[in-house]
């Protein structure tokens, strides 16, 4: 990473974004704010005996995620696609609001190229196996939609429990069976199982191996994040939003970077 993109990184401030707050050239690290509850891999995981997230915090978190990743492809005066968005990646603080985190890996895309149908070439990919768009990892074109297949691959992840690899083949197998519920993480006992399937659905299509055919961001996966998360309304009144942090998917998220 170069010291101007650290620069502009160190300037990015939003509740669903971890907060960088430095970085050590000499070592070649990056320095961000703490975040108590450790990653969200970690909570899938369930890792040092962590108890299990409940529905209404997935969800809550999904749309977290979602609203924070708005907020980097809506950069200003330049879009930010994350490139290496993973459940390792999500950060959760101590009332457990998620924020994206690495975003040092984060690729300033140029105006001119910053559209869902546009794509700017790299000389060499970036990312994790698994959550890396099909169609960048064998072309190099990158654009804001390759964003939206890790997206797809961390929310069956966030309703399975399970590990990435063959995840989109077993959801969809176990959708066309009509054993939907068997996939769902048993680490929950009262999964919504209608709303986790629709969940699902999205989640499938936000992987699907084309990026024209993944859903865009703004327009159809927030509303449907917003949706889900106003069913946690009432029965878990302190994560609605994620507490006093967290932002509704409805209001603004377009960024600017400031100086």
């Amino acid at each position: 990473m170069t010291l101007m993109q650290v620069e502009v990184l160190s300037c990015v401030r939003h509740p669903n974004i971890v907060l960088l707050l430095g970085a050590c050239p000499e070592y070649g690290c990056l320095v961000y704010e703490y975040m108590a509850n450790g990653s969200l891999d970690d909570c899938l995981l369930r890792r040092g005996n962590t108890p299990p997230l409940s529905w209404q915090q997935r969800f809550c978190i999904a749309a977290e995620i979602g609203t924070g990743l708005l907020f980097l492809h809506q950069a200003k005066p330049e879009p930010l696609v994350h490139r290496d968005l993973k459940p390792g990646n999500i950060l959760l603080d101590r009332n457990y609001v998620s924020k994206i985190s690495d975003v040092g890996l984060a690729r300033l895309v140029p105006p001119s190229v910053n559209n869902a149908a546009t794509q700017y070439l790299m000389t060499a990919t970036a990312g994790t196996f698994c959550y890396i768009d099909p169609e960048y990892q064998q072309t190099g074109m990158l654009g804001i939609k390759s964003d939206i297949y890790s997206l797809g691959i961390v929310f069956l992840q966030m309703i399975t429990g399970r590990p990435p690899m063959g995840l989109i083949h077993n959801v969809e197998r176990a959708i066309e069976k009509g054993t939907f519920a068997e996939m769902l993480d048993r680490d929950v006992p009262d999964w919504p199982v209608e709303e986790a399937l629709n969940f699902a659905k999205l989640a499938l299509k936000c992987a699907e191996l084309r990026r024209k055919d993944r859903p865009d961001l703004g327009k159809v996966i927030l509303p449907e994040l917003q949706r889900l998360r106003e069913l946690t309304e009432g029965s878990v009144p302190n994560l609605v939003y994620g507490g006093s942090t967290g932002n509704s998917p409805n209001q603004s998220t377009t960024s600017t970077i400031v100086s």
